[in-house]
């Protein structure tokens, strides 16, 4: 019987982090075999810009590649696109993918992040219907844009509202469906929420909170509205679902790895060198939860290009002989319309938001304490208060609202000099 294919790491996942870790590993003079394995047929992208400037037009597919064709043969990274693992065997160290080969390995990186949640009251299979997650849902939706003139967005997070805007900017008509009572309020306090409710408001999309979704009308085999709780029905030729991930790790689930709720909805539980309960196995990014300093303590998933990135290099460092704790100021970023909201720190617990600037000028920044300590800012159009502000969040420096209000008052100058990253 012919041996199976075997690397000395395999990367599962080819985004932000399985990308970032092969490429770091290359950086610190890995020299052993690396295979870089995704489920998508294309080269490694980036995934931000599918919600915005790709979804706009803006940028072309190979503006978005995180590395030309040539980076990773010169570099000796084999890439295995359009496969997807579908079993992990830790103790003979081997996978197994869809179409039933077997992959062995000797350490196993994986990095797949999640699958769109979906709405158990939407048909499985319906035309216009879509989610955000990949280049071939954005294409899709490109595809049906000049048949569409109403678009309904379930779901007020970030996704739903960067897609918003730019089919807001397209000349579509937008109606974003919010379950909370108000929009991003997963993420953010209610200040920043109502500012941008009262943006797209302005831009002219219809938003509406507090609502619940039973359904969708079809027509064809085409969707045409969409049922709310009440009965009422929005007329559509398209919806775009953006209610979540589910951490794609059942692989992981079933072959004994530790993992966070029964279903695994948590992600895969790892320790502070992304480490699973398996042997030789790691789990980075969307779909890894890790105890964060930065959380409290408490386990977390960290949905992040700064979190894919900085566990990446924490497992290449590992693995080319430096341990190294995961500690890193999460941080994330939108860009809606003309407003780039920045933020650094993780807001979850704060008990006191001080608004530093005025909203009506499109230009200022919240910033967030615990017990007089400052935990977190959203920064809105104010670069530098989001530079200087990572000092103030990574060393949880107690500030006075009253300064921290004072635009006179450079954040640096409360808890000494900020980093730039």
């Amino acid at each position: 019987m012919p041996q199976p294919e075997r690397y000395d790491v395999l990367i599962v996942g080819a985004g932000h982090a399985g990308a970032q870790a092969a490429i770091a590993l290359r950086q610190r003079g890995f020299e052993g075999t690396i295979a870089l394995l995704g489920d998508e047929a294309s080269l490694p992208y980036e995934r931000p810009p599918l919600s915005k400037e790709y979804l706009a037009g803006d940028k072309p597919f190979e503006r978005i590649l995180l590395r030309p064709a040539s980076f990773w043969s010169d570099r000796l990274i084999t890439l295995l696109p359009g496969c997807a693992v579908v079993a992990v065997d830790p103790a003979a160290h081997r996978v197994t993918t869809a179409t039933g080969g077997a992959i062995g390995y000797g350490t196993l990186i994986w990095a797949t992040g999640g699958v769109p949640r979906r709405l158990s009251c939407m048909p499985p299979a319906l035309t216009g219907v879509h989610s955000v997650r990949t280049r071939a849902d954005v294409d899709r939706m490109i595809a049906e844009m000049p048949t569409v003139d109403r678009v309904v967005v379930i779901g007020g997070g970030y996704i739903g509202l960067e897609a918003a805007a730019v089919l807001t900017k397209l000349g579509k008509q937008v109606t974003v469906l919010e379950a909370q009572d108000r929009v991003l309020s997963r993420v953010t306090g209610e200040a920043l929420s109502r500012f941008y409710e009262a943006e797209h408001r302005a831009h002219g999309v219809e938003i509406r909170t507090g609502v619940a979704v039973a359904g969708v009308e079809d027509a064809a085999g085409a969707v045409s509205g969409v049922r709310l709780g009440d009965g009422e029905v929005l007329a559509c030729q398209m919806v775009i679902v953006g209610i979540g991930i589910v951490p794609a790790v059942a692989p992981l689930l079933a072959a004994g790895a530790a993992c966070v709720g029964a279903d695994s909805g948590g992600g895969v539980r790892v320790d502070d060198r992304c480490r699973t309960t398996l042997p030789d196995v790691f789990a980075i990014g969307d779909c890894a939860a890790h105890a964060n300093a930065f959380a409290g303590g408490r386990v977390i998933r960290l949905e992040s290009v700064q979190n894919a990135n900085d566990q990446a290099t924490i497992v290449a460092k590992l693995l080319t002989g430096t341990s190294e704790a995961y500690h890193a100021v999460p941080w994330f970023w939108s860009n809606q319309y003309d407003l780039k909201l920045q933020t650094v720190g993780l807001l979850s617990g704060y008990d006191h938001a001080v608004v530093r600037g005025d909203p009506d000028s499109r230009s200022f920044s919240v910033v967030y304490l615990k017990e007089g300590r400052v935990i977190a800012l959203d920064c809105v159009n104010r670069v530098r208060d989001y530079v200087q502000g990572r000092a103030l969040v990574a060393g949880s420096v107690a500030v006075a609202p009253a300064l921290l209000a004072d635009l006179s008052i450079d954040l640096k100058t409360l808890g000494g000099s900020a980093v730039e990253r």
